[in-house]
Formats: C-alpha cells, structure tokens, sequence
C-alpha cells in the first residue's frame, strides 16, 4: 500500500523554460551520436521541459510554453540509460526515447541553448537515482536477515561477579584524625610537672643520699618528698640560709668568751 501512495505522488525535480526539440536521422550501429548531424539552426519544436518523478521512475516531459499542453514525455528507470544518452560532440545536447499510452517508442534530440540549463537536466536525474539505489539497499537490507554476530554479555549458568563496593571509604574513616598534623605526648610519670628552679636555689648543691641503696631504683617516699621540695624551693633556701646565720652567730659568741679575736 505504501508503494502505491508513493507511485501516485508526483514531485517536481527540475523545470527549464526553454528547450529545442529535433529531428534525428536514423541510428548506424557502432557509431556514436553526434550534434552536429541535426538541424541546429532550424529545430523542429520548442518548449519548455519539466522533469518529475513518480516513485522510482523519473519523467521527461516536453510541454508548450504557454498552455502547459504535454507535447511528448520519456520515463525513465535507469540512469545513465537508454532513455537519455548524452551526444559525443557537446554537452548541451542528449537524445530522448519517447514513449505514447500506446507503448509505441521514438528517438528525438533535445538542446538546451545555455550549458547551466543542461547541466541542471543531468543533475536532476543523477540526484533521483541516486536516491534510488539507496532505497533499494534499505529495502536490501530489511529482508535480508541480520547475520553479524551479537555480543552475548549476560550471565552463563553458575558464573558469579563479586563487587567491591565502599572499601576505600571504610579504610579512609578507619585512620586516626590528628588535630594540627601532631601527635600529643603522654604525662612524664611522676604524675607532676616541678617548676624550673630558683636563682637561689641553684647556688647549692643537691647532697646524693648516703647508704648501700640501688641507686637504679627510686623509692615511692623519696620522690614524693623530693616533689614537695621541688615545689616549695623558696621555703628550703630560707632554711638553708637561717641555719648559716645561727652557725656563724655561734662560732662569734664562743670566740668572743675565749678571748680570741
């Protein structure tokens, strides 16, 4: 049904206002058609030509000028064809195979007096069929079964795809945030941090303790003490000095009372 509405339309390929139509002597075989074997200055018709196409058939028609009154047409089914051929001593000129509603045939010559009007007619033609033959290899190509191979990308029978989803973020949210870039040192292990010491203080030297103790290992006692005197070294320096003040005062008395200078 489809062909049919396409063969009823009629388009319009090309229109020349003006063409000549002659007479050609009879055909010798092996000898190709030459222009100026015709009667050029005296053509026997002249008109306008319009060439139009129904489905894959284009029509050559040769019409009157002003009354638009079909002279002659030629169908053509192929080209290049025999239904136009070209002439071998100029390209303004062809040879058309006429046909009636009877089917009887005929052989004319055609010209067009301006080379851009027949290179529009040779185009016009080859443009039409050219869609033709793209037609045919679409419809080629529709009932010729498909017989490239298809990729087959789905499952076979107990294979199994194993996916690795979020890993990378839980090994990212598992690292420890540090603040700044550095790490905090733990707290020295007295538990207390002693003050740098005084001016005073550092005057006099600290005595090590006497007696056969391992020197390698400290007593709980010993440091708590030596931590409350580490915190309070102005109170320890008063002593230290209060006591060379009364040994001095001492020693002057007992010199005094003996007589000695």
């Amino acid at each position: 049904m489809a062909t049919e509405g396409q063969s009823e339309y009629e388009s319009v390929l090309c229109i020349k206002p003006e063409v000549s139509v002659y007479r050609i002597p009879p055909r010798a075989s092996n000898r190709a058609i030459r222009a100026a074997d015709w009667k050029l200055d005296a053509p026997d018709w002249t008109g306008r030509m319009r060439v139009t196409s129904r489905g894959k058939v284009a029509y050559v028609k040769l019409e009157d000028r002003i009354s638009g009154e079909l002279f002659a047409q030629a169908p053509v089914e192929e080209s290049p064809g025999i239904a136009v051929e070209t002439v071998s001593d100029s390209s303004r000129y062809f040879v058309l195979r006429i046909q009636d509603d009877n089917g009887r045939s005929a052989f004319i010559g055609i010209g067009f007096g301006d080379r851009g009007d027949a290179f529009d007619f040779n185009v016009a033609l080859q443009d039409h069929f050219k869609w033709v033959k793209q037609e045919n290899e679409f419809s080629k190509q529709a009932q010729a079964p498909d017989s490239t191979p298809k990729l087959d990308l789905g499952f076979k029978e107990g294979q199994t795809i194993t996916l690795n989803i979020g890993q990378s973020k839980k090994k990212d949210r598992s690292r420890p945030q540090s603040s700044g870039g550095l790490g905090l040192l733990p707290p020295p292990p007295g538990g207390k941090l002693a003050p740098p010491p005084s001016s005073r203080s550092t005057n006099h030297n600290t005595q090590p303790s006497g007696g056969g103790s391992d020197t390698g290992l400290l007593d709980l006692d010993s440091s708590n003490s030596n931590s409350v005197d580490a915190l309070n070294p102005t109170t320890t320096a008063n002593v230290d000095l209060w006591g060379d003040f009364d040994s001095v005062s001492s020693n002057t008395t007992v010199k005094a009372v003996n007589g000695e200078s």
